[in-house]
């Protein structure tokens, strides 16, 4: 059966349209960060039944797949076919198509969310401090707080001294005990610039009494201007008084309503959840330990900072329908006033009965049933068979950062979507073993090994990496490449060896999102 496409001119007229659509670069994210239209979500073949349960929860939603030639595209559409999606096709051309059509063409990740970020500095202008003016306050004694709203980890691998952690929504609900004193400066900063101007913006949203400024270039902009970073700091934000946290409520119903979210409830959540011709996402916005000390059923946790800097990978469908939970009612509020500036339509819930929150522990992605047929091996077994004479050949599938911690020996990293071509780089053997963190993606591309290995048997390892570790058997970090490690996008702000030109770069590339979106035309974005 050939799989159909769609052109350029029908994929940006349901973007103009405001009809629902997932446009997915089924690539690896690092050359999905090259090149690619604005609202294409990375979806990798790779990865794709681990993932496309959670972020495509509609069978009938339209899907076009995407690659750049490579084959990729097709072969995701066939695979969404036989997992029950029932209208997929593939962009015509790939993303040198688009580009021929005359289609914007966008890099690096989060674009839709870092361009909206832009797009909000360029309209509101919002306050900045460049890190020489900072440093000069901090130096003088000045009375004010710096508030990093990036995630947790994030912030521990750098930060601006005496930066305290107050993840992106987080801010409307903590500010005001944070700084009671309405003289303080506040000074908001992420690694770059998105976070940092939503970050300060929410808070003069809101009316925070006191003077606020984003950091101008965040952490990079400190680095350029030769000032010194902090490692593995703590500083975090605590309780916030009841008070405190009614009066951050109203302040962010208010701005919901300005913004055109609507309030909702259980009652009218439930129909939604099983709507045929209408894609709903639920969203618990709270901070993950909140959530898995009990949430709603069905609602998944995305913390409110991040789902607005990466908006594209928890909602792929574009004109979906968002709900967003909390318990307080400014955290899903604030969140929602910016979603729906992003042009989608969003709806908030807030219900402080913990007898609702039924649910407990982190919940597990739904995935298709991995196939029973795989023979397997313990990690028991696997250890001696290691010792042979002629051991079997492992094959990690696993993230490559994760790889790159610690491995079962010997063990070659491969991409998944590339597993034939990775079979014919490795040495020949008569017994191969594949392996992920888990082992469920091993299952699933295990037909797919034996078919380019027919010769051998192939094995899943029970229970994966994660089993291997369990037993306490060894690991190294030596490494055996089948594949490139393309499945992840080095980000030029991530780490604390960062090139000074290609923070430089970032920044350039940044300031040049407004020009590119008015290029592109399909955003539909407004700004309060």
């Amino acid at each position: 059966m050939s799989i159909p496409s769609r052109t350029f001119a029908e994929v940006r007229a349901f973007l103009l349209e405001r009809r629902e659509i997932a446009l997915l670069d089924v690539r690896e994210e690092d050359p999905h960060a090259q090149a690619h239209p604005l609202f294409a979500a990375n979806l990798p073949l790779s990865r794709l039944e681990l993932e496309v349960y959670a972020r495509l929860p509609r069978r009938d939603v339209a899907i076009v797949t995407l690659d750049d030639g490579e084959g990729y595209a097709e072969r995701a559409a066939r695979r969404l076919l036989a997992l029950g999606y029932r209208d997929v096709a593939v962009l015509a051309g790939g993303v040198s198509g688009w580009r021929a059509a005359g289609g914007e063409l966008f890099r690096d990740v989060n674009v839709p969310s870092k361009a909206f970020g832009e797009l909000v500095d360029a309209t509101r202008n919002t306050p900045a401090l460049t890190a020489e003016a900072v440093k000069g306050l901090l130096d003088s004694g000045a009375r004010l707080k710096i508030l990093d709203v990036r995630r947790f980890d994030e912030y521990q691998t750098m930060s601006i001294p005496t930066a305290i952690n107050v993840p992106g929504a987080e801010l409307a609900l903590r500010a005001a005990t944070l700084a009671p004193d309405p003289r303080e400066t506040l000074i908001v900063n992420c690694a770059g610039r998105t976070r940092s101007i939503i970050g300060a913006q929410s808070l003069i949203n809101i009316g925070q009494p006191n003077p606020v400024f984003a950091l101008k270039n965040g952490a990079i902009g400190w680095t350029l201007a030769g000032l010194t970073l902090e490692h593995g700091q703590t500083r975090r934000f605590g309780p916030t008084p009841e008070s405190a946290r009614q009066e951050a409520a109203r302040r962010a119903a208010i701005l919901a309503e300005r913004a055109g979210v609507s309030a909702t409830s259980l009652a009218a959540i439930k129909p939604w959840k099983s709507q045929s011709g209408r894609t709903t996402y639920f969203f618990d916005v709270r901070a993950p330990e909140e959530y898995a000390a009990g949430h709603l059923p069905g609602f998944r946790s995305v913390p409110g900072g991040q789902l607005v800097q990466e908006t594209e990978m928890s909602a792929p469908v574009r004109g979906a329908r968002i709900v967003l939970f909390d318990d307080d009612g400014a955290r899903a509020n604030m969140t929602a006033s910016w979603l729906a500036q992003m042009d989608w339509e969003v709806h908030t819930l807030t219900l402080n009965d913990a007898a609702c929150l039924t649910e407990r522990g982190y919940r597990q992605a739904p995935s298709p049933p991995a196939p029973e047929d795989a023979p397997r091996v313990s990690p028991a077994a696997l250890s001696v068979w290691l010792t042979d004479a002629e051991p079997p050949i492992v094959l990690d599938l696993t993230a490559y950062a994760n790889y790159r911690r610690g491995h079962i020996p010997g063990a070659w990293f491969a991409l998944r979507a590339q597993l034939a071509e990775a079979s014919s780089r490795i040495p020949r053997a008569s017994r191969y073993v594949l392996t992920c963190a888990s082992g469920l993606l091993a299952h699933y591309a295990h037909a797919e090994l034996a078919a380019a290995t027919p010769r051998s048997e192939v094995f899943v390892l029970e229970g994966g990496s994660n089993a291997w570790k369990a037993a306490d058997l060894p690991l190294e970090q030596t490494e055996h490449l089948a594949s490139e490690p393309l499945d992840r996008y080095r980000r030029p702000y991530e780490g604390t060896d960062n090139s000074i030109a290609a923070m430089q770069a970032y920044l350039d590339w940044e300031f040049g999102l407004v020009a590119q979106l008015e290029r592109d035309g399909t955003h539909h974005f407004r700004v309060l």
